[in-house]
Formats: structure tokens, C-alpha cells, sequence
């Protein structure tokens, strides 16, 4: 059996002198703040129909990279569950189920897979160059369109889900994926100097 040794992310760092009780208590903080930067990246908005551009995509890749994979998801999944309890969290400071079920409900529904599925290739190295970083953030992009295609194509059809959900989309979200995937590279750098110095 092929065994896969994972890299550390960053907040693996920053968990490092945490055990038992308190590494959870920390866990738990690093999940509640990185819910807290999707929402204020969400109140970033760029006004559009019939889905606004918001900085929320630019935040869960983030929480990806940083996070990791398991880590990031929960961290996706909490932001979901404050906004679905009915805390102000979502874009235009909006909240509740129906939010999750309108045209953003797609988007929405796809932060925790991509979270995951981003910080998995962090996990497996892809940061360390900058092409197989771009990789990485392109899956994770992905999979917040297509399945913010997908249902937006239920309530209003293919067409107007392309051209109101995907297409106006698509050279703002290269750019944050470029952003992130400059940062990549740097982060993992300054993580193995780290790692080094207190071996």
C-alpha cells in the first residue's frame, strides 16, 4: 500500500505547541475567524445580475491554502451554518435558508468542496511552484462555477445561468486565482525556512 505523506500547512504551524483541550479550543478559533474573513469578503461586492461578484471565492481558496484540506471545509461549512442560523453573513449582510436556495445557493453550496479540494493539493505540495499552484486554485474555481452553473441553470435556464453566472465571472476570478497562486509559493517557503529553524 502506496502511503502519501502529507505536508504541513499553515495553520498545522500555528497548531504546533497546541495539545489536547487547547489545541481544540484553537482549532475552534481558527475555524470561527476564517468564517469570519469569508463574510467580510462577502460584503465585498461588486453589484451584478443575477449573482453578485463578492470577494467570497478569493477567501475560500485562501482558507484552502492555509487550512488544508479537512480544516478548510469545516471552516466553509461553519460559514454556511452562521448564515443559515440567521447571522448576517452572506452577501449584502443576507442570511437564511432561502438565501442558500436562491440563484448564489450553487456558489454557496460548493465553497466547502472546494475548500477541501484545494487545501488537498496544498496538502500533496502543488504550492510549491507556481504552475502546479495555478492548478490547484483552477479545480477550486471550477468546481464554485459549475456548481453555481448548475443550479442557477434550474431556476433560470442554461443560457441566462452562462451569461449572468459564469461568463462575467470569468476574468475576475483569473485574476484572484493569479493573486493567490503568486502568494503559494512564498507562504510554502517561509513555511519550510520555518519548519527548518526549529528542527
Amino acid at each position: 500500500m502506496i502511503v502519501t505523506r502529507l505536508s504541513p500547512v499553515i495553520a498545522d504551524r500555528w497548531l504546533a505547541s497546541s495539545a489536547g483541550g487547547r489545541r481544540l479550543a484553537r482549532e475552534a478559533g481558527l475555524v470561527l475567524a476564517g468564517s469570519l474573513l469569508i463574510a467580510a469578503c462577502a460584503q465585498v461586492r461588486i453589484p451584478m445580475w443575477p449573482v453578485p461578484a463578492t470577494l467570497q471565492s478569493l477567501a475560500v481558496l485562501l482558507i484552502g491554502v492555509l487550512f488544508g484540506a479537512r480544516r478548510g471545509a469545516a471552516t466553509a461549512l461553519a460559514y454556511l451554518a452562521e448564515g443559515a442560523a440567521g447571522l448576517p453573513v452572506f452577501a449584502g449582510f443576507g442570511s437564511g435558508v432561502t438565501t442558500l436556495v436562491g440563484p448564489t445557493g450553487g456558489y454557496l453550496a460548493a465553497f466547502p468542496v472546494a475548500a477541501w479540494a484545494v487545501g488537498a493539493f496544498v496538502e500533496r505540495g502543488w504550492d510549491r511552484r507556481w504552475s502546479s499552484a495555478v492548478a490547484a486554485l483552477v479545480v477550486g474555481d471550477v468546481i464554485i462555477l459549475s456548481l453555481g452553473f448548475g443550479w442557477l441553470a434550474v431556476l433560470a435556464g442554461p443560457a441566462a445561468a452562462w451569461t449572468g453566472g459564469v461568463a462575467p465571472f470569468l476574468l475576475f476570478n483569473a485574476l484572484k486565482v493569479a493573486f493567490v497562486a503568486c502568494l503559494m509559493p512564498v507562504v510554502r517557503r517561509r513555511l519550510t525556512a520555518s519548519s527548518a529553524s526549529v528542527g
